[in-house]
């Protein structure tokens, strides 16, 4: 079916003269002549056959039908801006900033960030890693655990975590854990980004005052994953973010339980990108890998 649509200029021009209000106004918004716009709206009206525009007094004003007519049109033009915008950035490179916590950057986010290139071949994506919070600005999208309540940003789930004790193969053969209790022969290796996480689990475990062989504490976390994938001692390690490391035999899990909740991770949007499709499209796609 043929559309039936008038002159584009014609339509510029009564989109224009009805969000500004005046001829003037609409004329330089589009860089022509007060008369230009004045032909444009005649056209206009010969073309639908009826007034588009009254008079009201020295001024002129919308029919009611004219209104109608003038705000289906804004909301199509919008439309049709919108699709343009979105045609241009599907074939030109659009950088996305990921500020991610260290762990969770380095132990899940990384390994399966090539499944989003795919998807996004024409995204550069620059990941910077911190542990602040709340998080500076200058980011598209950052990862934090919860919660992650920032003024002027939206948050959500995507990642929960359970801790439990994680150690080189090795230091199994050297010195067994079969039994909680058997950490009293072992160097515990704590990080200062989980305070307290090892007081909770050995609690959990009904073992609060246990005192381990050693200890050993590093300021960060993958810094206490490293010395337990090393040999050095247990780490008390998130099961979901070191699923590649037990996957692959790096690390083993040597008691099954008890697993301990911990806070999970969830994106954080501004809120000046809650519209932006590149945006929301990664948050979509850490969910459906968080939750897969």
């Amino acid at each position: 079916m043929v559309r039936r649509l008038p002159p584009l200029n014609a339509l510029k021009a009564l989109d224009a003269m009805a969000r500004l209000g005046s001829m003037s106004a609409a004329a330089a918004e589009l860089h022509v002549t007060h008369g230009a716009i004045s032909r444009q709206l005649a056209v206009l009206e010969e073309w639908l056959g009826a007034p588009v525009f009254e008079q009201a007094g020295r001024r002129l004003r919308l029919t009611a039908a004219g209104a109608a007519y003038a705000e289906a049109l804004g909301t199509a033009l919008d439309g049709i801006g919108a699709a343009t915008q979105r045609f241009i950035e599907a074939g030109s490179s659009r950088q996305l900033v990921v500020n991610s916590l260290p762990t969770l950057a380095m132990r899940w986010l990384m390994p399966r960030l090539t499944r989003f290139q795919r998807a996004y071949p024409t995204v550069e994506l620059r990941l910077i890693t911190s542990d602040a919070s709340p998080v500076a600005p200058g980011f598209d999208i950052a990862i934090r655990r919860q919660p992650a309540d920032q003024p002027g940003t939206t948050s959500r789930l995507f990642l929960e975590e359970r801790e439990g004790p994680v150690c080189a193969p090795a230091l199994l053969a050297r010195e067994p854990l079969h039994h909680p209790a058997d950490l009293a022969r072992h160097t515990l290796l704590e990080a200062d980004t989980r305070p307290g996480a090892w007081l909770r689990w050995l609690a959990a475990a009904g073992l609060p005052g246990l005192a381990p062989a050693g200890r050993q504490r590093f300021d960060h976390f993958y810094l206490a994953v490293q010395a337990a994938a090393d040999g050095l001692g247990v780490a008390l390690g998130p099961i979901p973010l070191l699923a590649d490391d037990l996957a692959s035999g790096r690390l083993v899990a040597p008691l099954p339980e008890p697993q301990v909740a911990a806070a999970g991770y969830c994106w954080v949007l501004p809120d000046a990108r809650r519209t932006d499709a590149l945006c929301v499209a990664f948050c979509r796609w850490l969910e459906a890998e968080g939750f897969e």
